[in-house]
């Protein structure tokens, strides 16, 4: 078999056996009630994008509940300023959403103004290309964010609830708005109430032109956001609703668009007062069904746009949404079969709490269930490249994802690239196929070696800085040694050199769980 050829070239053989690990097995979890001192670095490992020295040394001297607890209420993140300054100098951070969006609407309407076929071709190209490089820009400040962060919880929560509520940058001029989507409607309401960030995602235009929501008008029913609030965001496919449901909550919904123009429409002279535009969402009640509507048992009455926000209080509220963004939250953090009784308990504090999401979290973060599962949980492609990279380099900051997001697009996971809306799989089973192990082992070469470009600029001013990642620090010694199984320690022992050690570790299966 070709990947084990490949393996057998470069590894000893104690090292390929190893590898052949990654697949299935997980460090031992104990049978404790709450996360013993010994369990630092893994209970770290699970609510941090992954452990590095700085956050091991931050948690140990303030106590892990201490820590969890400003992880769960975070003051404003101050990131390292060579991360913020990459930050500063993007145009989605220099630009407001709509100043980016006219100026863009701009070039797409002249390019498509040129009469000559190849120079027109050549502008539409070039429209093209400003898309990808914002898009770009956006999926770099995330990365920045995952790294450096010392908002970790917020920040991981962040990637949890933009593959909740899954868009796909591919559609439409999606790839302008998914950056101003990730940091204003989701990550601003990433740890706060539920209902504020269900109704954050309804009223962002990424999220209305994904699911075609701007064409669901009265007599012209479109059903593809409706079905999808109820089954993926809100109640679940289990949820005890109807497809009469459906079509009623369609109804409520018509109006809800987006207007990327810098004009209002008109609108008729009784309806005026019913208008709503905030940046680019715009509620046109000439399109909106003011018919009283049957949903989830209980009538809306025909008003506008109030009856939305009817709509998301009972979404929001319901005991099965209450059931199933526990359970989603348990299967992200806990493991890949949830614990029913610890998702009942959440579910509990989900309903008393009004959905405040962090109260959730601490019933999760503080139970036994959690604690016993640490080290346990497979790493999915994001997860596997940001917490090597952390560990790597600590606060060290890199000079270019270039490399982290080429790797996450090789193990099909890249951000804002899910193009259906159900998001990618939390589980173990559809990121353990030998041909992800394989690349996961290139990547661990890469970062080991030290040539992995991550301290390279592209561009004609290129800039380089040595960075040999110092993985034999102490927190290998103090902690991560102490979780490492006896056959990956014979593996480390058989390293000829430092950049073969940092590869054995960063390849063993303890490094593939979370």
């Amino acid at each position: 078999m070709k990947t084990s050829a490949m393996l057998k070239r470069t590894l000893p053989l104690a090292a390929c056996g190893a590898l052949l690990l990654l697949g299935g097995c997980a460090t031992p979890g104990g049978g404790v009630s709450a996360v013993k001192p010994e369990q630092l670095s893994g209970a770290l490992n699970r609510v941090s994008w992954g452990v590095n020295l700085t956050t091991y040394q931050q948690a140990e001297k303030l106590g892990y509940d201490a820590w969890l607890e400003q992880q769960l209420h975070p003051s404003p993140a101050r990131l390292p300023a060579a991360a913020q300054a990459q930050i500063d100098a993007m145009t989605i951070t220099r630009k407001p959403l709509m100043q980016l969006n006219q100026d863009l609407e701009q070039q797409r309407k002249d390019a498509d103004k040129i009469a000559n076929d190849d120079e027109k071709k050549a502008a539409q190209q070039a429209y093209q290309q400003e898309l990808n490089r914002i898009a770009k820009e956006a999926a770099t400040r995330s990365l920045l964010r995952d790294l450096y962060s010392p908002n970790q919880l917020q920040e991981q929560m962040t990637w949890f609830w933009m593959n909740h509520f899954n868009v796909h940058q591919g559609k439409s001029n999606l790839r302008i708005l998914v950056g101003d989507y990730e940091d204003t409607a989701v990550r601003a309401h990433a740890l706060g109430k539920f209902r504020d960030l269900l109704s954050a995602t309804l009223r962002h235009p990424a999220m209305i032109r994904y699911l075609d929501n701007e064409q669901n008008a009265a007599n012209r029913i479109n059903e593809n956001y409706a079905r999808e609030l109820m089954e993926l965001h809100t109640l679940g496919v289990d949820g005890g609703y109807s497809q009469r449901d459906v079509q009623e909550l369609a109804r409520i919904l018509t109006g809800v668009g987006v207007n990327l123009g810098t004009t209002a429409p008109g609108v008729k002279k009784e309806l005026q007062a019913q208008y709503v535009r905030q940046g680019l969402f715009e509620f046109n009640p000439n399109r909106h069904d003011y018919g009283n509507k049957e949903f989830l048992g209980q009538t809306v009455k025909g008003r506008g746009l109030a009856e939305v926000d009817e709509a998301l209080d009972r979404l929001s509220r319901h005991p099965a949404t209450a059931r199933f963004i526990s359970r989603k939250l348990a299967l992200y953090f806990v493991a890949d079969e949830a614990p029913p009784a610890l998702v009942e308990r959440m579910s509990a504090t989900f309903l008393s709490t009004d959905g405040d999401i962090a109260a959730v979290l601490r019933t999760m973060f503080t139970s036994a269930e959690f604690a016993q599962s640490l080290g346990q949980k497979f790493k999915d492609p994001a997860h596997y490249v940001v917490s090597a990279v952390r560990l790597a380099y600590d606060d060290k900051v890199v000079l270019n994802t270039g490399p982290m997001l080429y790797w996450l697009t090789r193990m099909a996971e890249p951000l804002y690239g899910r193009q259906t809306p159900d998001g990618y799989q939390l589980t173990q089973s559809g990121w353990a196929s030998p041909g992800q192990m394989t690349t996961r082992f290139e990547i661990a070469k890469a970062i080991g070696s030290g040539n992995a470009g991550l301290f390279k600029t592209d561009g004609p001013q290129a800039q380089e800085r040595a960075a040999f990642p110092q993985l034999a620090n102490a927190l290998y010694y103090q902690s991560l040694q102490k979780t490492i199984a006896p056959a990956t320690r014979q593996v480390l022992d058989q390293a000829t050199s430092p950049q073969e050690w940092n590869t054995f570790l960063l390849s063993s299966p303890e490094l593939m769980h979370r």
